[in-house]
């Protein structure tokens, strides 16, 4: 954890911190992530010699980032954190605390393009297989593992579901997104007769006193961690014979990989994810190239012998 930063540097942060969290609705858990990369820079920036913000250059930046990479930090992380140095510089400037952006010269590092893993149809169906229905958890858990797959939901979207969330009627979930952006996503037949049996045999019998609107509930009343649902998912795919690590992820994984083979449209799948950039979604293109030669064969017009 890198130490607190000189006073000149830490008001500046605090503020930039404030912003984050009143004016731009980010998680506690983001702001901190930030304020961990920012402070983060400042010791590097002390350790250089520069006192203020006023007097940050381009160089003493890539002098960090630089360090940071001899440290054998992955791109990715080395990416976000420069990120966090730009948003600063330009909150800077925004509140005339700087004449001008610090980051602008700065380039940002060359990042890996990792496919996402899936399942199989085959091995979906065998984790579910793996549950057992025959008590309340059971009832839980499959519902859950339903509805992450057949609507693509984050892990902390499933596990913050509220009843009131759920519309059988009309085959929707409403979920609440990163930077707490709501949407509106399709529940399909099998998610919904799960989600039915769990409201119906098991939900009632993990209520407690204190229990509130949540939906999918823990051993104690209470809406169930995102940590639980880890191991519970492990526990399954071993259950269920399946060899690759099987992360709550996956399953989203799956979900969009699954569309995209079934012809759905990119924009569409950007939309139920929840993505803000559609160059998030254009990742499961790649995921299967058999899918991308089927599609060309059936529909160019010279694509088929």
């Amino acid at each position: 954890m890198p130490k607190a930063p000189p006073h000149d540097f830490s008001e500046q942060i605090d503020a930039f911190l404030a912003y984050l969290a009143l004016e731009r609705g980010l998680s506690p858990n983001t702001v901190a992530g930030y304020e961990n990369d920012l402070n983060q820079l400042a010791a590097s920036l002390a350790r250089q010699g520069v006192t203020d913000w006023k007097a940050v250059a381009a160089d003493h930046v890539s002098q960090w980032i630089a360090s940071l990479s001899q440290d054998e930090y992955e791109a990715s992380s080395l990416a976000r954190k420069l990120s966090a140095a730009r948003m600063l510089a330009r909150f800077l400037v925004k509140e005339n605390l700087r004449p001008d952006d610090f980051s602008q010269l700065l380039s940002a590092p060359k990042l890996a393009r990792h496919l996402p893993g899936t399942l199989t149809p085959a091995e979906v169906e065998a984790l579910f297989a793996a549950v057992p229905l025959s008590t309340p958890h059971g009832l839980r858990d499959r519902a859950m593992l339903e509805l992450m797959y057949g609507s693509g939901l984050r892990v902390s979207e499933l596990c913050g579901l509220l009843l009131t969330d759920i519309n059988g009627e009309e085959r929707f979930v409403r979920v609440r997104g990163k930077g707490d952006k709501q949407r509106v996503v399709p529940v399909g037949s099998s998610s919904l007769t799960a989600l039915a049996q769990y409201l119906a045999g098991g939900r009632p019998l993990l209520l407690k006193p204190r229990t509130g609107g949540e939906l999918f509930l823990s051993q104690w009343g209470r809406a169930i961690s995102r940590k639980m649902f880890w191991v519970l998912i492990k526990r399954y795919a071993q259950a269920a014979g399946i060899r690759q690590s099987v992360k709550p992820h996956l399953l989203r994984h799956s979900f969009a990989t699954h569309l995209l083979a079934g012809g759905a449209d990119l924009r569409a799948i950007q939309e139920m994810l929840g993505h803000a950039d559609i160059g998030t979604t254009q990742i499961y293109t790649a995921v299967n190239p058999q899918t991308l030669v089927e599609t060309h064969a059936r529909f160019h017009p010279r694509g088929s012998a």
